[in-house]
C-alpha cells in the first residue's frame, strides 16, 4: 500500500530540456536483444528536472506508428538525489504521469523505461561530472549496434587505471605520466580504445 507521499505525483516547475541522447539505431525485427539501447548524460542528478525531457525524447524515437507512452521507468537508488514515485510529463500532445520504482540492486549507471505495451529501453546514465570527451565517447560507444558492454564495464572505462601507491597509499605518478594521462583521457582515452575494438 502506498503511503500518502507515495501516491504524491511531483510536478517539473521548468520546462523539459532537451537531453543528451544517443541511441542505438532500430535493429531489424527478429534480431537479439541488444545489451543497451543507448545513452544518456543528464546535467544534473535531479530527476524531477531531468527525467521530463529524456522520456519526451524516447517516446518520440521509433516509428510514428509504433510510439507508445512511456509509463514506468526503473532506477538505482545511488544514482540519483530524490526518489519521487510519480512524476508528471507535460508533453506537447498530452500530459501524463510516470510512475518510479527505485531500487538498490540496479547495476550502476542503468536506467530502464518501459512503454505502454511493455517493450523496454535499457540506457546507459553517463555519471553527471563525466568531462565532456568521455561522455560523449561512452555514449557512442554504448548506443554502437556491436556494444557488448554492460553499465559497470563502461563505469569502470571511465575511472583512471589505478597506479603505483606510495606507503599512505596515494597514487605514485610521475609529471610527465600525469600530462599524457590527461591528454589520452581528454580525448576519450579507455573508451576510444573499446570503441575501436568493435
Amino acid at each position: 500500500m502506498w503511503t500518502t507521499t507515495e501516491r504524491r505525483t511531483t510536478i517539473s516547475l521548468s520546462p523539459p530540456s532537451t537531453p543528451r541522447l544517443r541511441l542505438r539505431p532500430a535493429a531489424p525485427p527478429g534480431s537479439a536483444r541488444p545489451v543497451l539501447d543507448g545513452a544518456w548524460w543528464p546535467r544534473s542528478t535531479d530527476p524531477v528536472a531531468e527525467l521530463p525531457g529524456l522520456i519526451l525524447a524516447l517516446q518520440d524515437h521509433g516509428p510514428i506508428d509504433d510510439q507508445r507512452p512511456i509509463t514506468h521507468v526503473l532506477l538505482r537508488v545511488d544514482d540519483w538525489d530524490s526518489r519521487p514515485r510519480r512524476l508528471r510529463i507535460d508533453g506537447p500532445a498530452d500530459t501524463r504521469v510516470v510512475r518510479l520504482s527505485w531500487f538498490d540492486s540496479l547495476p550502476s549507471g542503468l536506467l530502464t523505461a518501459i512503454h505502454a505495451d511493455g517493450r523496454r529501453m535499457d540506457l546507459f546514465t553517463v555519471p553527471v561530472s563525466t568531462p565532456q570527451a568521455e561522455a560523449e565517447a561512452s555514449m557512442e560507444l554504448a548506443s554502437h549496434p556491436h556494444n557488448l558492454l554492460h553499465t559497470p564495464d563502461l563505469l569502470a572505462a571511465l575511472t583512471p587505471p589505478p597506479g603505483r601507491m606510495d606507503r599512505a597509499g596515494a597514487p605514485t605518478v610521475s609529471e610527465s605520466d600525469r600530462e599524457s594521462e590527461s591528454d589520452w583521457e581528454s580525448e576519450g582515452g579507455r573508451l576510444q580504445e573499446r570503441l575501436a575494438a568493435h
